[in-house]
């Protein structure tokens, strides 16, 4: 797969994982922040509660589902990420908040997803 369609089809699993969020109830606050820590792909809120959202995107079933590549490293890069939206958006104390992820991958041409609430 090329950079290209590879860029493609990430940005196809983000939309749908934007679809599930706002069908799940939650309005999506922002998408893909970036920061000089990282990319935070949807920030959403659940009530009073802020929702950080990684989208892992694989083209196909052949290696597995995404949540398998996020490890340790990057759950820290996660919480780094969402101190730095904090911050810059002038929060005075850290609200009620979780991180969730959305696994979606294509088996031959049809999205399927997990939503996996506090990774």
């Amino acid at each position: 797969m090329s950079a290209e369609s590879k860029k493609q089809r990430g940005q196809e699993g983000e939309d749908l994982a934007a679809q599930i969020v706002e069908s799940g109830g939650l309005k999506i606050l922002m998408r893909n922040f970036r920061c000089p820590v990282g990319e935070m792909d949807i920030i959403a809120a659940e009530g009073q509660s802020l929702v950080f959202i990684e989208v892992r995107t694989r083209s196909s079933a052949k290696f597995g589902w995404g949540e398998e590549t996020i490890q340790a490293k990057k759950r820290m890069r996660l919480h780094r990420i969402a101190e730095y939206f904090l911050l810059s958006h002038h929060y005075k104390d850290w609200p009620p908040s979780r991180f969730d992820l959305i696994a979606i991958r294509w088996n031959e041409g049809n999205p399927q997803s997990k939503w996996i609430r506090g990774i």
